[in-house]
């Protein structure tokens, strides 16, 4: 028996959750009342679909498995996962997840894509069944990295999460289960610092968006991809591993080397971070970036899954 999503809101984020659960042989129902919405799915879709069939399709994956919905009731029913993907507003998230709590059955997990926000807050005005509701993070594009980052709040219980890992799991993903509430959650914090960091290189003149870029692309992006930043550094202690690396690395922790509290947007900075990334995109549109990236993507990700626990035999591990 085939499984449903059910997607609230088609921005970028949610396209991307209706393209992956596409692609694994579920049917989607959308909802969306701006004006045009179907069409830019559609053509969300086809534009990543190349990639998908790249990666491996499920058995009867489809995009004729899409369909909209005239409503948020009519959209959910029959649902076995929901999915919000509205602007990231607390109020407005607050009032259609209190409405998909209101018309889902009872037991369908309602994730929200948030980015920031906590669960706890964002379950504050469901009055069926609040602790369905969970944060439900994931990772642009959507349609091809596997992280989403799963956090339920005080109403939540262990049988809710447990639940929602199997289901994002029937979607290929690869859930991280947060154990404490936390704006941002993990993943948004640590890609925080970087951008911060960033843009003070930018603004004091110490190097271009390009620049900053190579820096990871060709640096520390690449270990990352395969090892992450704890890893990478118990490496970098030698036979001793992480013990000796914060002997010998930790004093500089004390060192004035970033600047985590954000430099001021002025027009200055806006201006060169802007100049900047047109200067990197060289006149190709988004679209066709979209899928130089995604191409990038499905081949490294093929490397990696070599290389991630379960091929090692660490079954149980992220």
């Amino acid at each position: 028996m085939s499984q449903q999503l059910t997607v609230i809101g088609t921005g970028v984020i949610g396209n991307g959750w209706i393209a992956r659960a596409l692609a694994r042989g579920w049917d989607v129902v959308a909802f969306d009342p701006a004006e045009g919405a179907e069409a830019r799915t559609r053509a969300f879709v086809d534009n990543a679909w190349g990639s998908l069939e790249k990666q491996g399709l499920a058995e009867g994956a489809s995009p004729e498995r899409l369909r909209f919905a005239a409503s948020l009731e009519a959209a959910v029913e029959g649902a076995d996962l929901i999915q919000e993907n509205v602007p990231e507003r607390l109020e407005l998230k607050r009032e259609i997840l209190a409405a998909l709590d209101a018309a889902a059955a009872p037991d369908t997990i309602i994730g929200s894509s948030t980015s920031g926000f906590k669960p706890t807050d964002l379950q504050r005005d469901c009055a069926k069944v609040p602790g369905r509701v969970i944060v439900a993070h994931p990772f642009n594009p959507v349609y091809l990295l596997p992280l989403v980052e799963l956090v339920g709040g005080e109403a939540t219980t262990s049988a809710t999460t447990d639940a929602a890992q199997a289901l994002y799991q029937g979607l290929a993903m690869r859930p991280l289960v947060v154990k404490r509430e936390i704006e941002g959650h993990i993943a948004d914090r640590l890609m925080e610092a970087l951008w911060r960091e960033a843009l003070h290189l930018v603004n004091d003149g110490v190097a271009t968006t390009e620049e900053i870029d190579a820096a990871v692309v060709y640096g520390c992006g690449l270990r990352w991809s395969l090892m992450g930043t704890f890893l990478t550094f118990h490496l970098a202690g030698g036979e001793q591993g992480m013990r000796h690396m914060l002997e010998q690395f930790g004093p500089a922790l004390k060192l004035p080397w970033t600047k985590l509290e954000a430099p001021e947007l002025t027009d200055e900075l806006i201006d060169k971070v802007v100049e900047g990334c047109e200067y990197q995109a060289a006149g190709r549109p988004v679209a066709e970036l979209d899928r130089r990236r995604d191409d990038f993507l499905v081949e490294l990700l093929g490397l990696v899954q070599k290389y991630w626990p379960e091929a090692e035999g660490l079954e149980g591990r992220i």
